[in-house]
């Protein structure tokens, strides 16, 4: 939605599964083959994704210091990442990684790997969502305080400063 670069590394999973769901159209590309595709998922995978969808995307609100909407919650991450099979690996050089056990690894597995990367990277709390109730687009901060509000300054953030404006006028 914003147009920005994407996030580093496995992030980028993170912020296009989260961006499947256009909140202000309620268009969801994992209604489409190519949509699923993306991501390696079959139609019986669909209804999860989806629900690991939103878990992610509170977290990324949580990351950027907003309460998700009201309205049903997700459920809680570390619940859905649980039974996802990871294992340690070293490679030559001594480097220590979590990967998923399974090839090809399930979106969830992926997910985790890449949460525990950026974890440990410092990256993963840079993962926010928009403030925009009507938009929530997941983005990676690359601000250098790590105070983003918004996905794009241009478009939701100028929405809000315009409304808090008028409502100081009027």
């Amino acid at each position: 939605m914003n147009g920005k670069e994407s996030a580093p590394g496995g992030l980028a999973l993170i912020e296009a599964l989260v961006n499947t769901l256009d909140i202000e159209t309620g268009a969801d590309t994992l209604d489409t083959a190519d949509g699923c595709a993306v991501f390696g998922l079959a139609d019986p995978d669909v209804p999860q994704a989806r629900v690991l969808r939103e878990a992610l995307r509170t977290a990324c609100l949580a990351h950027a210091g907003h309460r998700p909407p009201d309205g049903p919650a997700a459920p809680p991450l570390d619940r859905l990442l649980a039974g996802a099979p990871l294992r340690v690996t070293v490679d030559a050089a001594g480097v220590a990684a979590l990967r998923p056990v399974a090839e090809p690894a399930g979106l969830t597995a992926r997910v985790a790997a890449a949460i525990a990367a950026a974890a440990a990277d410092g990256t993963w709390a840079r993962l926010k969502a928009c403030e925009a109730e009507d938009c929530q687009w997941a983005y990676y901060d690359r601000s250098p305080a790590g105070r983003r509000r918004w996905c794009s300054m241009s478009v939701c953030g100028a929405r809000a400063k315009m409304r808090t404006y008028r409502a100081k006028r009027g």
